[in-house]
């Protein structure tokens, strides 16, 4: 067995987990280098490793300057940082895992997915919901053929609506601009598991959503711009009241979101949580944000040989995702929340009910078991000993993420859009 040497460049919570779901894999892999901007976020990676301080770097570029140094980099950096250090990564011959979204734009996708065919590398997104038990056995019943042929699909993204008001309202995410549309964002998951199951390229596509709740016109009378100002009329009751969320919360994993963590990795005070209540995005009302992306959408896609499906995007639920697929010999219904997974089968009008593997799924969580799926696999699809169905080529997933991009054409001109000539567009063989 090789053990593969790896580079991690962001070490926040992506880059943390996937350096601690190595150590839990033996002598399968060895973290040789790290580049991260916080101190504290190095000196964990650098610990749980044993790596030389010589080999722990304040940014990518400086990691990336120095010749090639292991099999593996691993970007897992905020949206708008994946581009640049993946380009350079494949020009120096490193393999990649690529935290989600590839990057920002379409031909950025595009980009690095033809460099890293010209090059010769392999890059793996990271879908994690393909490593989930849950979709891993649904796949597997699908391939099974025990619902026959899939003729359409129903996929539903339950955001929920404290994720939405932290992530997509006053977090990282909150604008179109600085980082991509949500479809990118947070349902690049699911339209590659849509096109995962269906196994067919995906031909034309339309969509419609826009941003509705989450707005000033929908501002209590009254309410101020911060809720640590004290003075809202509806503090009490309200759910999104960031005092109750971060301030007054027991989890220090939203506390540690709103007002991070010191030099030193350890928890924010309370004072330096209402100082940053004060001071930041995280403060605002939900009502008063400078946040632009929608809280619900729906995409319809048509994909070869006429088989259907629909995405559902919406924030105003308690979280969560379910599925349901139609097929010539029966039909699948399952929620993630679920222990399992419901089959109608035609003949004999029968009800069978598929156990699934308990997992844990919330916005803290470790994507229902995908975390550590996706690391398993990794080893031998980059040592050349793969022969699975879950690891999608760039290519594949930057096809996938094009669905995306062309649904939020259509979203914005109200059109429907040939996804075919889409991505033909931008170079790549359809």
């Amino acid at each position: 067995m090789k053990t593969l040497t790896a580079i991690i460049m962001g070490c926040g919570s992506r880059g943390s987990t996937y350096a601690y779901q190595m150590t839990k894999l033996g002598e399968k892999y060895r973290v040789v280098g790290i580049a991260e901007p916080s101190q504290s976020r190095r000196d964990k990676i650098k610990k749980m490793h044993n790596i030389p301080e010589e080999n722990c770097y304040h940014s990518w570029d400086e990691i990336l300057d120095r010749p090639k140094m292991a099999d593996l980099a691993i970007i897992s950096m905020l949206d708008d940082m994946h581009y640049e250090p993946a380009l350079k990564a494949i020009e120096l011959g490193y393999n990649i895992l690529l935290e989600k979204p590839i990057a920002q734009t379409a031909k950025e996708c595009a980009d690095i997915a033809l460099a890293a065919k010209k090059k010769g590398v392999k890059v793996l997104v990271c879908h994690v919901l393909r490593y989930t038990p849950f979709y891993d056995r649904i796949k597997e019943i699908v391939m099974e053929g025990k619902i026959g042929d899939i003729v359409s699909v129903i996929q539903v993204e339950g955001v929920g609506n404290v994720h939405q008001s932290h992530s997509y309202v006053r977090g990282n995410w909150h604008s179109e601009e600085e980082t991509t549309p949500m479809l990118l964002a947070k349902c690049c998951h699911d339209l590659d598991i849509i096109q995962w199951l269906i196994d067919k390229p995906c031909k034309n596509v339309q969509s419609f959503g826009s941003l509705t709740y989450f707005t000033q016109a929908n501002a209590p009378e009254g309410a101020p711009i911060r809720c640590a100002d004290g003075t809202c009329p509806i503090k009490d009751t309200c759910e999104y009241n960031c005092m109750k969320l971060y301030y007054h919360s027991k989890s220090d994993w939203f506390r540690g979101a709103a007002a991070g963590y010191n030099a030193k990795g350890e928890k924010p005070t309370d004072e330096e949580v209402l100082e940053a209540l004060k001071t930041t995005d995280y403060g605002l009302c939900v009502f008063h944000a400078n946040n632009d992306v929608v809280d619900h959408q729906v995409v319809n896609m048509e994909f070869e040989g006429g088989v259907t499906a629909s995405l559902t995007m919406n924030a105003f639920n308690l979280g969560g995702r379910y599925i349901r697929l139609f097929g010539t010999k029966g039909e699948l219904y399952a929620n993630m929340s679920d222990k399992e997974i419901t089959l109608s089968i035609f003949e004999g009008k029968k009800t069978i009910k598929v156990p699934v593997t308990e997992t844990q799924e919330d916005i803290t969580g470790g994507h229902g078991g995908g975390d550590i799926g996706i690391i398993r696999e990794l080893h031998e699809y980059i040592n050349d000993e793969y022969d699975g169905y879950k690891a999608a080529n760039i290519e594949i997933s930057a096809k996938n993420h094009l669905i995306g991009f062309a649904a939020e054409k259509s979203r914005r001109n109200n059109t429907v859009e040939s996804v075919s000539d889409y991505i033909s567009s931008f170079g790549m063989d359809n």
